[in-house]
């Protein structure tokens, strides 16, 4: 059963808006639509985890978020003012300086932003000993595992204590016990600091168990398909894993995946 310390009801509609995506469309340069007509809300302190097959838009709507890129149609709409330090980003490869200590990785969005090494210090070194690596500040990447160069790439994105982290399958590539540990990891951290977070997977297995509320998506063109929201309170264990809610939850996600999947199938939609 789950823990009785329930620290953390899931964001519910109640929460403040902090952002809107508003029919929002995108279609590269070759003529391939990547999304049509998106309409999602993301609230303050959601988990929002987008989840669908290859191809459905998920890492294009995660770039559109975060100003890498600007949609073809529709808008964003921010609640208060935004700029890109307050966007943090991790991407599918840890994506660190090889020749840069562990250290010297995480300080650089300060760095770039004029703060020196000297009054970073702090900073740095409380988001290294947030993500667990006390002790490794001096390391390179070439002497970390992959967990811990993942590890090093989301304290890099938490150090400016940004308002929301974006998150492109940051734990596809690592074996199942470390995924798992960097879940458990990544939820203590989202709790105690209070961000808000959109998060791309494949898996329904991580998207239930990290999230607050899981938008799926199909592709060509890619689109929001459904919702599913995650009542199961926090903190999450491996109570909650081994559970019949959890094990529940994950059919329901994957009953909405797969009509999402046949829906691309058998579709002739063109997204116009």
């Amino acid at each position: 059963m789950i823990q009785e310390k329930v620290a953390r009801k899931p964001a519910s509609s109640a929460s403040p808006m902090l952002l809107s995506l508003r029919n929002v469309g995108k279609v590269f340069s070759n003529g391939v639509t990547a999304l049509s007509r998106v309409d999602l809300a993301i609230r303050e302190g959601d988990f929002l985890s987008l989840l669908g097959p290859s191809g459905c838009g998920k890492s294009t709507a995660l770039r559109l978020i975060a100003g890498l890129s600007t949609p073809t149609s529709g808008q964003l709409d921010w609640r208060g003012s935004i700029d890109r330090s307050n966007i943090g980003f991790v991407f599918q490869e840890p994506t660190l300086l090889p020749w840069a200590s562990v250290f010297d990785n995480v300080w650089l969005p300060l760095r770039l932003k004029g703060v020196s090494r000297a009054n970073a210090e702090p900073a740095v070194m409380e988001m290294l000993s947030r993500v667990h690596l006390n002790g490794f500040e001096t390391a390179v990447p070439r002497e970390l595992s992959g967990g811990m160069k993942m590890r090093v790439s989301i304290a890099r994105a938490m150090v400016t204590k940004p308002r929301i982290l974006l998150m492109d399958e940051p734990f596809a590539a690592l074996d199942e016990i470390t995924r798992f540990k960097l879940n458990n990891d990544l939820l203590e951290l989202w709790q105690d600091e209070r961000f808000t977070v959109v998060f791309v997977t494949h898996s329904v297995f991580e998207s239930v168990f990290l999230s607050s509320r899981v938008v799926v998506m199909a592709a060509r063109p890619g689109r929001v398909f459904g919702e599913l929201a995650i009542d199961a309170p926090y903190p999450r264990d491996e109570a909650f894993r081994t559970s019949p809610d959890y094990a529940a939850l994950c059919r329901q996600a994957s009953d909405v995946l797969v009509n999402a999947i046949n829906s691309t199938a058998g579709s002739h939609h063109d997204g116009h």
